[in-house]
């Protein structure tokens, strides 16, 4: 019990900042899918709820299917993921792995790092283009590596699930 709870707080935790992105009544559309997906109704939607939901829509989903559709949570799946993944869905966000790799793009010695004056110029400079404004609030409080470059690893996972906490910083 102690441990589904703290993957519940987890989740939430790393997430939190999901719910600007949507109104009140789409939250409210949301929870009403999420409560017909959650079959027993325990607060999180498991293999077997959707198993369970896609049957009683007459469909007989595949094991492998089901696990893929699993897969696509990084963890337990609450209220509060099942809206982040739909709103990475719905605002059309890259997964995590395809932001690293277009970092890891110019990061030439493979340390982990970028050059935080060689980003800034492109981003100012390539595509679409940010303001100078722009870039400096994306960039103020990334996390940086010991040489001083950007540690994209650690700002790609901010950037998809928000700021979390060290693994020694749990609550007391």
């Amino acid at each position: 019990m102690a441990s589904r709870k703290a993957k519940k707080k987890r989740a939430q935790r790393a997430n939190s900042n999901v719910f600007a992105m949507f109104d009140q009544d789409q939250i409210q559309e949301f929870k009403e899918a999420f409560s017909m997906i959650d079959q027993d109704k325990d607060g999180f939607i498991t293999k077997e709820d959707l198993h369970d939901m896609l049957a009683s829509l007459g469909k007989e989903p595949s094991d492998a299917y089901l696990t893929k559709m699993m897969e696509e949570a990084p963890g337990t799946i609450n209220f509060t993921m099942f809206l982040t993944l739909f709103g990475d869905k719905l605002s059309g966000t890259d997964p995590e792995d395809v932001i690293k790799n277009a970092f890891a793009c110019f990061d030439r010695d493979g340390t982990g790092g970028i050059d935080i004056d060689t980003l800034r110029k492109l981003l100012m400079e390539m595509g679409d283009r940010m303001t100078e404004e722009e870039v400096e609030q994306m960039l103020d409080d990334a996390p940086l590596n010991a040489d001083g470059t950007l540690d994209y690893n650690m700002f790609t996972r901010i950037m998809k699930r928000g700021q979390q906490k060290e693994e020694g910083e749990e609550e007391a």
